[in-house]
């Protein structure tokens, strides 16, 4: 059964920066504004590699 979103973010939330960057490029499914949310709560000074993680998948 899938994960409802709230499930997801506070995973994301209480995650470490590896398990962060995981969730936010595996998950399928979210909106863009549910994506946006996540990243709210990603730290901005490793986007590079959230960005190189996406990028890859």
């Amino acid at each position: 059964m899938e994960k409802k979103f709230e499930e997801i973010k506070e995973e994301f939330i209480n995650a470490s920066l590896e398990e962060k960057i995981k969730i936010y490029s595996t998950t399928q499914g979210l909106t863009v504004e549910q994506f946006k949310e996540l990243l709210a709560y990603f730290p901005i000074k490793y986007l590079d590699k959230l960005e190189e993680a996406v990028n890859s998948n």
